[in-house]
């Protein structure tokens, strides 16, 4: 549907944002970038989305200036309380515990760049998630299936993980990790893409 003008970078090895691009008919290589991940102290979870994605992004297109390269961060919060990939089952119980019943904020951060285009965008998407209410035994039982391990605020959102919403404000590509709708018009803006 889509043909890029110029040789496409994604950097990062999400395989959910490798389909998106994917169902937009894009050709792009993969080159995960290899950053800290660290927030620093005082920083937004806002910004700090912001900040990886440009890294990342910064990080591929300086090593391939002729490419546009595309970077990505999502992070989950709830009251400014970053909540990452779990480091096991039971983080990832206790991150569902704190979410459930509540609204949070996914927000993806994706960063442009095109080295010998002096092309350097930056921005950030959020989703507002409600979760609803579950019994421990239910979470628990989600979390022994694996799917959250991988993912920030430890679920997914287009797989079982879908049960714990209860609603959702704003862009649902976002949620599952890249805003498909603006990432588009970025390129488009720029002229680094064709309809086809």
């Amino acid at each position: 549907m889509f043909i890029a003008r110029c040789p496409l970078i994604l950097a990062s090895a999400s395989p959910r944002r490798q389909e998106y691009l994917t169902r937009l008919g894009l050709t792009f290589r993969i080159m995960p970038a290899t950053i800290d991940e660290t927030p620093e102290p005082g920083e937004s979870p806002s910004a700090f989305a912001r900040r990886m994605a440009a890294t990342k992004a910064g990080q591929i297109g300086d090593a391939h200036p002729e490419a546009c390269v595309i970077g990505a961060d999502t992070v989950v919060t709830l009251d400014r309380r970053i909540f990452g990939k779990p480091r096991d089952h039971e983080e990832a119980l206790t991150m569902l515990m704190a979410l459930q019943g509540q609204t949070h904020e996914v927000i993806t951060g994706f960063a442009l760049v095109a080295r010998s285009r002096n092309i350097e965008e930056v921005d950030a998407v959020t989703t507002l998630v409600t979760f609803g209410v579950f019994a421990e035994t239910i979470l628990r039982a989600y979390v022994d299936s694996d799917e959250p391990m991988d993912k920030a605020g430890a679920y997914g959102i287009q797989g079982i993980g879908s049960f714990l919403v209860q609603s959702l404000t704003g862009s649902c590509s976002n949620v599952v990790g890249l805003p498909v709708h603006a990432v588009v018009q970025s390129l488009l803006t720029h002229g680094l893409l064709n309809g086809g």
